[in-house]
């Protein structure tokens, strides 16, 4: 056979993804390490689906006209980080074929070997002894022997061949996979799609739910490297609009994109196409990474799961009954939003049972207090946001709470409303009670705030100029200067009244320990009869934050 044209690839996809379908149980089974959750053939099985479905109505005879229809169903479809890389093999192939009608064997080479080169461009740190691997290796020996007098069904042969053997080569590779005696799933998965190109060329399109003999003989345990650490694996595919301004959005720049999303998380893909962003990373925080994407673009899907939890149960049903004991249900719980070492441990000490993190930088979404909510496994909770963007979400979150669980907000907006609400609550009391305990003491509580302008401007007679210390206080800019300490000393006398009994002083991650002696001894020659606590919040963003009651 010289040429594949629009039909025969066709007919390969179809080929390839029944073959898949058919056997994705037995690369499911190769993925049960360093993450346990066991999804790898499911994952790339679903991508080869959507792939297949954009093409089944297609009649066209040309073959970029195929392979663009299937590289669109691939990322949509994508999931996982083998899905997705899968998705970019095919989206560098088809790429390599705009203007060609029909492949030959030198086409399919410089395909292949695109789809390689887009492929390792879509992941941020690869690993060899992947899917990666294999699609390389293969290439890149179709590539040493193909000529333009080679029949292309060959060629295929020599690219079918090679991938076979990098697979079996990729547990010299990764250490992990040669300790438990298996190959890379992603590799293998890869392997059964080009096992059903092959027999497709052959005139043996292969249908689904057919029978068909395992072509990998390895252990049924294995490994697969889709991250290195539990979180929430979080994918999403995000459309950018054709103008940003005009829809209220950033412009798009990959590479910072990237670097931000690398910052919080591991296991990072991030693939772009014509309007869209797939994007696929293992992270702790998936509310903080979708509110950061969600500046540049509006989602077309949303998908996390919580891989912490798949590994906690798998971890629990190898254990025999009488060791597993039920969690004992508490009465009450309370959630509280924090950044900062320091200020998440005050939050603890007063009672918090589960921090969120986040804060004005780093807004959690609904999703992270769900999760929060049920790893509180309280009958009655309450929520306390510290940040006035983050009450909706949180309320939200109590209106979606699980079956049996009492959720409330108290409306918190900064760090010590937050504390002095811990401070008030009481569990003996009655929820109501409690609630309105806590919604109180926070109304008697003043918060100001020292950070640094990212601009210049003026705002309320207020000159303030870009890099230089702002004082917050309320909803105003008490002063503006470029010494830290001036700035701070000028906001506390400004919040102090006759009232006050108590100055809380936080202090940020980039104060020193002299800084604060400074501030401290301030107070103190001020404010001699007030009561002040001190507390190394180490928090971001705020050198200081100063409560006062």
């Amino acid at each position: 056979m010289k040429y594949i044209d629009g039909a025969m690839l066709k007919q390969m996809i179809i080929s390839g993804a029944n073959y898949l379908f058919n056997c994705y149980p037995e690369v499911d089974a190769l993925n049960v390490f360093p993450v346990p959750d066991g999804d790898t053939g499911t994952n790339m099985n679903l991508t080869m689906q959507s792939g297949a479905k954009e093409v089944q109505n297609k009649n066209s005879t040309n073959v970029y006209d195929i392979a663009k229809s299937f590289s669109r169903g691939l990322l949509m479809g994508a999931r996982g980080n083998s899905g997705v890389i899968l998705s970019q093999i095919f989206r560098g192939f088809a790429a390599a074929l705009e203007g060609v009608e029909k492949i030959d064997a030198v086409t399919l080479s410089q395909a292949f070997s695109n789809g390689k080169d887009v492929a390792y461009k879509a992941v941020m740190r690869p690993v060899e002894g992947t899917i990666l691997t294999v699609i390389r290796e293969a290439s890149d020996e179709l590539a040493r022997q193909v000529n333009s007098k080679m029949d292309v069904d060959k060629a295929f042969d020599i690219l079918y061949v090679e991938s076979r053997a990098s697979l079996l080569r990729t547990p010299d590779l990764l250490p992990v996979l040669k300790e438990v005696g298996v190959v890379d799933s992603g590799g293998t998965g890869l392997c059964k799609i080009l096992h059903g190109f092959k027999k497709a060329l052959r005139g043996e399109v292969v249908e689904k739910n057919m029978a068909t003999a395992v072509d990998v003989q390895q252990p049924m345990a294995g490994a697969n490297i889709e991250g290195d650490e539990y979180g929430y694996c979080t994918e999403f595919i995000m459309r950018l609009p054709f103008e940003p301004s005009d829809a209220g959005k950033k412009v798009f720049v990959e590479k910072r994109f990237t670097g931000v999303l690398n910052s919080h998380g591991n296991s990072l893909v991030v693939v772009r196409d014509e309007d869209l962003v797939k994007v696929h990373v293992h992270t702790l925080n998936p509310g903080n990474i979708l509110t950061y994407a969600q500046q540049f673009g509006e989602f077309v899907k949303i998908k996390i799961e919580n891989m912490s939890e798949q590994h906690t149960q798998l971890q629990e049903e190898g254990k025999a009954p009488d060791q597993q004991k039920p969690q004992e249900v508490a009465e009450y719980a309370i959630i509280a939003v924090a950044a900062g070492e320091g200020i998440e441990n005050k939050f603890k000490e007063y009672g918090v049972s589960q921090i969120v993190s986040g804060g004005q930088t780093m807004n959690p979404s609904t999703e992270d207090f769900v999760a929060a909510i049920k790893k509180c496994n309280a009958k009655k909770i309450f929520i306390l946001p510290n940040n006035s963007n983050i009450v909706m979400a949180a309320q939200q979150a109590c209106d979606v709470a699980p079956e049996g669980v009492e959720a409330r907000v108290i409306p918190t907006k900064t760090i010590p409303q937050g504390l002095v609400a811990c401070m008030m609550f009481n569990p003996e009391s009655e929820m109501d009670d409690n609630e309105n305990e806590m919604n109180e003491a926070i109304g008697n509580v003043k918060t100001g705030q020292v950070t640094f302008a990212i601009k210049d401007t003026s705002f309320e007679g207020v000159e303030v100029k870009k890099d230089q210390f702002i004082a917050l206080f309320g909803k105003s800019i008490v002063c503006c200067y470029p010494e830290k300490i001036k700035t701070t000393l000028e906001m506390i006398e400004n919040m102090v009244d006759d009232m006050t009994s108590i100055i809380s002083l936080i202090t940020g991650e980039d104060v020193t320990k002299e800084e604060t002696g400074t501030v401290v001894n301030a107070i103190n020659e001020k404010f001699p009869d007030i009561e002040l606590e001190v507390i190394e919040g180490k928090q971001p963003v705020y050198s200081f934050i100063v409560g006062v009651e």
